[in-house]
């Protein structure tokens, strides 16, 4: 025997306030994590850092920087060193390799040098990277070579070239690349749009990352 029109739209009122329920316990809950289908997935525990993380985040933010978690449940870690109040040099560097989880990384406008970068290039798991404004030159990018996860790196302002650049084209994820203010020729940035058609290359403000130019028909 079907079912009546209004008992009907009784039912589907009442699915909608239970999933209308749902979806708010799960956002007002940060431990609650959602899976691929919209429905909860296992309860996710928060970010908790051993002893030696600790000392290592208080000493980076005793030298000015700024660390934080991605999320309450994501213990990769945000690292900022350009809204420091003091000057930040190859010394604040040295500290990051113990903290191995560092994904983000802000140096903007610091007093670091290429040395310094070394330091850096131990940072595995890092995705993100601002070095604009600084002074490194193509021997500070030599030390990134290993950042296999790095999909953003901004060098607006540096003193790096073309040949230096071209190192970055063997960097598997990266992305995004900002090159405006710097020594890299139009040259070179084309060879590099051209080994990596799908880096989006950004050379200055206005206008857009560089694709390669079209090949000219065979004749």
């Amino acid at each position: 025997m079907a079912k009546r029109p209004e008992v009907r739209s009784l039912a589907v009122v009442a699915r909608i306030g239970f999933l209308s329920l749902l979806t708010t316990a799960i956002w007002s809950n940060p431990f609650i994590s959602i899976g691929n289908d919209g429905t909860p997935a296992a309860t996710a525990k928060p970010v908790t850092f051993t002893e030696a993380q600790k000392q290592v985040i208080a000493q980076v933010k005793s030298k000015g920087g700024q660390v934080l978690a991605l999320a309450q449940t994501d213990a990769r870690l945000d690292v900022s060193f350009h809204l420091s109040d003091q000057p930040v040099t190859d010394e604040q560097l040295a500290l990051l390799p113990g903290l191995p989880e560092v994904a983000i990384l802000n140096l903007r406008g610091t007093k670091i040098t290429d040395a310094g970068l070394v330091h850096v290039g131990t940072l595995k798991n890092l995705v993100k990277l601002h070095l604009e404004k600084t002074a490194i030159t193509d021997a500070g990018l030599a030390h990134l070579s290993g950042l296999e996860k790095l999909e953003y790196l901004n060098l607006y302002g540096t003193k790096v070239t073309g040949a230096g650049v071209k190192g970055l084209a063997k960097l598997p994820k990266l992305q995004r690349l900002y090159l405006w203010q710097t020594e890299v020729s139009d040259a070179d940035l084309q060879e590099l749009q051209v080994s990596r058609p799908e880096l989006k290359i950004i050379k200055d403000l206005k206008t857009p990352p560089t694709t390669p130019a079209p090949e000219e028909p065979k004749k």
